[in-house]
C-alpha cells in the first residue's frame, strides 16, 4: 500500500542467531516470564542488541541518536503503562518524533535548498520501521497477544530486574537484521525465533538464498536496461501526447525495478539471519509475510488488489493500525497516515489521495463488470483494458510520491498522463451516483 523505505544495502546475519524449531513452540500470548531470560537466552538479546547499535552508529553516525531515543521511549511507555492505556501514547510519541524528524528534512531541502546528508536518510528510513515495530508491539500488547508486566516508574523493582525485563523489548526494536530493511518482523515471531532451538536447514537456505540472489541479478539486469531507456528519452519537459506514456512507465518501471530487488534484498538478509520463512514456526506465531509478489503486482487487472499486494507487510501493518480501528472512511485515513508516515512531501500526499479514489473507483469498477460483462471475448478484452490502465495509474502515482519538488509535480500533472487517473475518477463518479440512486 505504501512506498517502501530507503532500503538497506548492508548486511544483517547468519541464521545461528535465532531460533524457532518446533520445540519452541507456545500458544496465545508471551508471559512476562518468558520475556525476562538469563543466560543464553540473554545472549541472543544482547548481540541482537549489539548489532543494532553498531550498525546504526556506522550507518548513521550522531544521526543513530535519533533513533536511540525512541526506541528506548518506547520501552519505557510499555513498563508504564497498562495493556489497556499503552498503546494511543506509544502511537503518539513515536509519530510525534518521526514527524520533527521529517520537519527537518523538509527544512533542509525546501527553506535551505540545500540537499540532506545520506546519514540523516538512512536514519528517516530506520526510524520509519522502528515506528512499524513501536506500534505493532503495543498494538500486540493492546490486544493481549503479548503480556507485559507494568510497572510504576517509582517502584521498588531493583535497576538489574528492570534492565532483564526491558532487554527483549530493546533488542526487538534496535536488532539489527531488520533496523534497516526487510519485511517487517512481529514481536512474535520475534520471540520464537529467539528462544527457540535453531531449525536452520543449510541445504533449505542455501537454495533459497540462491533463488532470491538469481531474482536479484535479474532485477538488476532489468535496470540497466530501463535505465538507458529513460536516458535516451525526452523526459517529461519536452514530451508530446502518448509519448509522455512511454516516457512516464519506462521511469516508473526503472522504480519498481528498484524496489523489488532492495526488497528480495532485504527478505534475503532477514532470512539468512534466522527471521525470515522457512524455518519452523511456532503454533501462536504470526506468519512471515514477504513485501515483494512480483507475479501478482505485474500480471493483476485490479488496483485494489495491487495496492494490498505492494509493500506487502507493510500494507498489513497499515490495514491493521488504521483501516480496521478507522469508523469512518478507514480507507481515506489509511492512506492519508501513509503520507503522513512517509513524510508529508507535496508528492506523496497528492500521490496518496489520488491512490486512495483510484482505489474506491477500482472497487465500483469490477463490482459493475461483474453484472454487466457476459461474453468470454468482452470479458478478456475488459481485462486486458484494466490491466493497462491499473499499471499507467500505477505509474503515475510512483512518479507523484517520488516527486521532490513542486515543479516536478506540475510537470506529471500537466501532461498528457493525468488521463488515465482522470477517467478512473469520472467513472468513480458516475458508479457512485448510479449506485446511489439504485440504492
Amino acid at each position: 500500500m505504501v512506498m517502501p523505505p530507503s532500503p538497506s544495502f548492508l548486511w544483517r546475519g547468519s541464521g545461528y542467531l535465532a531460533g524457532g524449531g518446533p520445540n519452541g513452540k507456545h500458544s496465545g500470548p508471551v508471559p512476562q516470564d518468558r520475556v525476562a531470560v538469563p543466560g543464553a537466552l540473554c545472549f541472543r538479546y544482547l548481540f541482537l542488541l549489539a548489532g543494532g547499535g553498531a550498525l546504526a552508529v556506522a550507518a548513521m553516525g550522531a544521526f543513530a541518536v535519533l533513533v536511540f531515543v525512541p526506541a528506548l521511549g518506547a520501552v519505557v511507555l510499555i513498563h508504564s503503562l497498562g495493556p489497556r492505556h499503552v498503546h494511543r501514547p506509544t502511537f503518539l510519541f513515536q509519530m510525534s518524533w518521526q514527524t520533527l524528524c521529517h520537519l527537518g528534512l523538509h527544512y533542509t531541502e525546501y527553506y535551505l535548498q540545500e540537499s540532506p546528508s545520506t546519514r540523516f536518510c538512512i536514519t528517516l528510513s530506520s526510524l520509519m520501521l522502528l515506528t512499524q515495530r513501536v506500534t505493532s508491539l503495543s498494538l500486540d500488547i493492546f490486544e493481549g497477544k503479548v503480556e507485559v508486566a507494568s510497572e510504576a516508574i517509582g517502584s521498588e523493582s531493583s535497576l538489574p530486574k528492570r534492565l532483564w525485563k526491558a532487554l527483549p523489548y530493546c533488542s526487538y526494536l534496535l536488532f539489527f537484521p531488520a533496523l534497516l530493511g526487510g519485511p517487517l518482523c512481529s514481536f512474535q515471531r520475534f520471540q520464537s525465533r529467539v528462544q527457540g532451538p535453531s531449525s536452520w536447514d543449510p541445504r533449505h537456505s542455501l537454495w533459497a538464498l540462491t533463488w532470491q540472489g538469481l531474482q536479484i541479478l535479474g532485477l538488476e539486469c532489468l535496470k540497466v536496461v530501463m535505465r538507458w531507456a529513460v536516458s535516451v528519452g525526452a523526459g517529461l519537459t519536452d514530451c508530446r501526447h502518448l509519448q509522455c506514456v512511454y516516457i512516464m512507465w519506462s521511469m516508473a518501471g526503472l522504480f519498481k525495478l528498484t524496489y523489488y530487488s532492495h526488497w528480495i534484498l532485504d527478505e534475503s538478509l532477514l532470512q539468512a539471519a534466522g527471521f525470515g520463512s522457512g524455518f519452523g514456526g511456532s503454533t501462536g506465531e504470526e506468519s512471515f509475510v514477504p513485501d515483494a509478489d512480483i507475479w501478482m503486482l505485474e500480471t493483476t487487472h485490479k488496483l485494489s488488489l495491487f495496492t494490498r499486494k505492494w509493500n506487502q507487510s507493510t500494507a498489513q501493518w497499515l490495514r491493521r493500525l488504521v483501516f480496521q480501528q478507522g469508523r469512518t472512511w478507514p480507507l481515506l485515513q489509511t492512506f492519508v497516515f501513509s503520507a503522513w508516515w512517509h513524510g508529508l512531501h507535496p508528492g506523496q500526499v497528492f500521490g496518496f489521495l489520488c491512490w486512495a479514489v483510484m482505489v474506491k473507483a477500482d472497487y465500483l469498477i469490477h463490482t459493475f463488470a461483474k453484472v454487466s460483462i457476459r461474453s468470454q471475448l468482452m470479458w478478456l478484452l475488459y481485462r486486458t483494458l484494466t490491466w493497462a490502465h491499473t499499471q499507467l495509474i500505477i505509474a503515475y502515482i510512483i512518479l507523484a510520491v517520488e516527486a521532490r519538488s513542486l515543479s516536478s509535480l506540475w510537470l506529471l500533472c500537466n501532461s498528457y498522463n493525468s488521463v488515465f487517473p482522470m477517467v478512473y475518477c469520472i467513472l468513480f463518479f458516475l458508479l457512485a451516483k448510479r449506485k446511489h440512486k439504485c440504492n
